[in-house]
């Protein structure tokens, strides 16, 4: 059994249903123990920390970090998982709140649903204390042009906060949502989020994933897709930080014709390890996916990638694919690349792919006989490597930016004679 140093008992201010959610995690956590490398869904790494030596982050404090990229359309912030208030006037349609203050079923009926709480103990820990989750609420026939913008930042060390985001998107809506990790680099603090994305018929929700967490803390994330007839769901992540970061994605394509896209771009440097697990359900007819991830190591980080693909029975016309691709920077640094298909059905169209390796040495002699030095031929080729997935982010005002933050993480690096 693992539980917190300390944590608080069940807050009888809480609606039922919430309650109740908290009750089934305090009970599988009796029973859960640290994942170990030898259980699959763990495999390549080792989480070298012990859960049970933290304290639950109780209460947040107003973040000082300077979080780039806002946007003025619905900005909140959760702060050691404790919500703030919303800074922005909202349009009609969307509600943004505080799961502890609803009753409301379309948000009830979706808040917790996506993750068991006795798939792992940190998924137990999340259930059991995540009491003041946010939700968004879009209700049918909205149209939000600009992005709604969520802040999570740790500020403690010595604890783990429990920010959780529940996103119900009713029918014919088209919305946004960026997200953005942050701490400073002297944090050593676990985060456990979830982000629970319910998506209705012919609707299409894009959320994007900022993750530039300091560089002692762990961060463990969870993300949940359901999607239903014509709906399309876009999910992007742009991996940075943490010395320890993990993102687990499910997506449960139900409805006849969804469709999952899957954008990431990682870059590992120091001694990170930056820990991807995809898992995509077909189950409707005539669904789609993709997943198109990029990432690149030096140092001593380490990047694993491991993805499923499973078409049930009855989702013929399935087309599916996924690909990872990854740069190898540095003589210590690794990466683990693992896609894996499960066909049930005999009319799909599917495939796989992953290749990693280092920078090409005939496009460095390329570049250098058109005058650039070694350093600069490297910093190209990391650039146009990269390129190929930021380019692909749906949010445009914020590429830029991105494009900025990896591309100093290895002209750093360069710098400082560790590549």
């Amino acid at each position: 059994m693992v539980s917190l140093k300390s944590h608080p008992p069940i807050d009888p201010t809480l609606p039922t249903w919430l309650a109740d959610l908290q009750q089934s995690g305090v009970a599988a956590l009796a029973d859960l123990s640290m994942p170990s490398a030898k259980q699959e869904e763990w495999r390549y790494v080792d989480l070298r920390f012990d859960i049970g030596s933290f304290d639950l982050a109780t209460s947040g404090v107003p973040s000082a970090l300077d979080v780039p990229f806002r946007s003025a359309r619905g900005a909140l912030a959760i702060t050691d998982g404790a919500m703030g208030e919303l800074v922005s006037d909202l349009p009609n349609g969307v509600v943004f709140g505080s799961a502890r203050n609803t009753t409301e079923p379309c948000v009830s009926g979706k808040f917790g649903s996506g993750v068991p709480a006795d798939r792992d103990v940190f998924a137990a820990i999340h259930r059991a204390f995540a009491g003041d989750g946010a939700f968004l609420h879009i209700s049918s026939g909205t149209a939000v042009e600009e992005p709604f913008t969520v802040e999570i930042s740790a500020t403690r060390s010595g604890t783990v906060s429990l920010p959780h985001l529940t996103v119900v998107v009713e029918d014919n809506v088209e919305a946004s949502a960026i997200v953005y990790f942050a701490s400073h680099e002297e944090v050593d603090a676990v985060v456990l989020s979830q982000l629970e994305v319910s998506i209705g018929k012919n609707s299409h929700f894009k959320l994007t994933v900022v993750q530039q967490w300091g560089d002692k803390t762990r961060a463990i994330a969870d993300v949940f897709y359901t999607l239903d007839d014509n709906a399309t769901g876009t999910f992007t992540e742009i991996g940075l930080g943490g010395v320890y970061s993990r993102v687990r994605f499910d997506a449960d394509l139900i409805g006849n014709g969804s469709h999952m896209e899957i954008i990431g771009a990682y870059f590992g440097d120091r001694d990170q390890v930056l820990d991807y697990r995809y898992f995509l359900d077909h189950v409707g007819v005539g669904t789609t996916s993709n997943i198109f991830l990029k990432g690149a190591v030096e140092d001593d980080a380490e990047s694993v990638f491991t993805g499923l693909i499973r078409i049930e029975e009855g989702a013929q016309k399935t087309n599916a694919h996924q690909t990872n691709r990854n740069l190898i920077l540095s003589d210590g640094a690794s990466a683990q690349s693992v896609p894996n298909l499960e066909i049930l059905a005999n009319d799909v169209r599917c495939g796989h792919g992953s290749t990693m390796g280092p920078l090409d040495k005939d496009q460095r002699y390329y570049l250098m006989s058109r005058g650039l030095d070694k350093a600069q031929a490297d910093r190209l080729q990391v650039k146009g490597f990269f390129e190929e997935a930021l380019v692909k982010v749906p949010h445009g005002n914020i590429r830029d930016e991105l494009r900025l933050a990896v591309n100093k993480k290895f002209v750093a690096a360069q710098s400082e004679g560790r590549v």
